[in-house]
């Protein structure tokens, strides 16, 4: 799993064996099965996720109870709720997974030792975060200024995959539409 990491890594920057070894000993490996939370709502949030295998789902809930999935992170992406990974406070959102996963876990603290010690992997850390940056603003320009049909048929071209791995009573809600809407986007 850890070579997975490493490549994952070396699209952006290259790497001695004696630096991944490094890198490898700040993170945790763990594995979780289907429905299980990785974060839960008001808990620590203790981790930052790198996704080796399988597919979880962000989600928000709102005070009237409806459930809002903020993300999907299947393999090679990042995810947290990362107000609360940060600033240390209690999780906002919850992680769940939709698949039996695997993920390489990195503690807060960890991250800084990274940063502090390997400029190098500052630099990492910052262009996928960057990219996080990025991906949220297109999202949210995706549902200002984009109809349903739109928003499916850019996720179709951006990730196919996750029509086969996600119900689509989940995809409805990532879209923001209804689960019949979707079904006449899909026909």
């Amino acid at each position: 799993m850890l070579h997975i990491l490493r490549e994952h890594i070396e699209k952006i920057i290259s790497l001695t064996d004696d630096e991944f070894s490094f890198i490898s000993s700040h993170f945790e490996i763990k594995n979780y099965r289907k429905h299980d939370f990785l974060i839960t709502l008001g808990h620590d949030v203790k981790y930052c996720y790198f996704v080796t295998k399988g597919l979880l789902k962000l989600v928000y809930d709102d005070e009237g109870g409806k459930q809002h999935i903020v993300a999907f992170a299947m393999e090679d992406w990042w995810e947290s709720d990362f107000l609360a990974y940060y600033s240390k406070s209690k999780a906002t959102m919850s992680l769940q997974c939709l698949e039996d996963t695997q993920v390489l876990c990195l503690p807060l603290e960890s991250y800084h030792a990274l940063c502090t010690s390997l400029p190098k992997m500052e630099h990492f850390l910052l262009q996928k975060a960057n990219a996080g940056h990025i991906s949220a603003q297109q999202r949210i320009l995706s549902f200002l200024t984009s109809s349903a049909s739109q928003r499916y048929n850019q996720l179709l071209k951006k990730y196919p995959a996750l029509f086969q791995r996600v119900p689509k009573t989940q995809l409805a809600s990532y879209l923001g539409v209804s689960r019949e809407t979707l079904s006449r986007l899909s026909e």
